[in-house]
């Protein structure tokens, strides 16, 4: 969120493209939900850096983040059986689908991964890993592709992602190499792809269920995610209550809480309309 904050100063046209779709995504979920006929198929690159060979993603790890992300997104996950039963019938699926690019942005084939071997050990929350000058790697058009990076990240951070509307150069995704995918690099208890599921999540337009405000004040805009006070971390126990949310509690085992991956296993009607209201304004070319 520091990041975000920084951008909204930094590009006034962001705040404005934020709240038109906030707006548009008001509307979208007070509407009747209609499921797209085909899923949105989106095309990814995937930028791997490293300094070393301990650092550098694998191609296979690269291949499992994708399926996670399909499996997720899809609701194909086997744990989302462990749903509790207040709330099995708010899991959702997304209807968007994940590809490797075939083709890179001159039309020439390829495996949709860049690999770039960089003098830096460790990455701020800069955007540094954006740009070849800077040390990183240079997006694909992000207009046409979901562009992820995968790098060492500084102070412990997991991830971080551009909501929609903001600055082309910077737009994506970016994981740290011990929480991408599901072999490899993959450290647990972030080890099961669900960081790039959360981050992707904010890529299109969902926000923390505790609405970063850690004080009962917030909310991420979607009704049927209980709010919560602040986040949750590694494998909370049902029902975890706060701001008066009994007596079901947090749903912390929302792709966008801050539990461990194993615990995380679910998005909800009203997130996936948020979502399709992106999906159809910003974020439209890339499907």
């Amino acid at each position: 969120m520091s990041v975000h904050h920084w951008l909204l100063e930094q590009y006034p046209s962001f705040r404005s493209a934020q709240m038109a779709l906030h707006h548009q995504s008001e509307g979208a979920r007070r509407a009747p939900f209609k499921a797209p006929t085909q899923p949105f198929a989106i095309s990814v690159v995937v930028h791997v850096l490293y300094a070393n060979a301990q650092q550098k993603a694998t191609k296979a790890q690269v291949r499992s983040q994708i399926r996670v992300l399909n499996r997720d997104f899809r609701a194909k996950n086997a744990d989302r059986r462990k749903t509790p039963a207040v709330w099995k019938g708010l899991v959702a699926d997304a209807m968007v689908e994940f590809k490797l690019a075939t083709r890179d942005p001159k039309g020439k084939t390829s495996d949709g991964i860049v690999f770039q071997k960089t003098q830096l050990t460790e990455f701020g929350q800069n955007d540094s890993m954006k740009s070849v000058a800077r040390g990183g790697s240079d997006p694909w058009p992000t207009d046409r592709y979901l562009n992820i990076w995968v790098c060492t990240l500084k102070d412990g951070l997991l991830g971080y992602a551009q909501f929609p509307g903001g600055p082309k150069a910077t737009d994506g995704v970016v994981i740290d190499t011990q929480a991408f995918g599901t072999s490899g690099t993959a450290r647990a208890p972030f080890n099961l792809g669900r960081t790039c599921t959360h981050e992707v999540g904010h890529y299109l337009n969902l926000r923390h269920i505790w609405g970063d405000t850690e004080d009962c004040s917030g909310g991420d805009s979607v009704d049927d995610t209980p709010n919560a006070e602040t986040p949750n971390y590694g494998m909370p126990a049902f029902p975890t209550i706060s701001c008066r949310n009994g007596p079901s509690g947090d749903m912390f085992m929302n792709y966008m809480d801050y539990v461990d991956d194993s615990a995380m296993f679910m998005f909800t009607v009203e997130q996936v309309a948020r979502m399709h209201a992106a999906l159809r304004g910003p974020r439209r070319s890339l499907w």
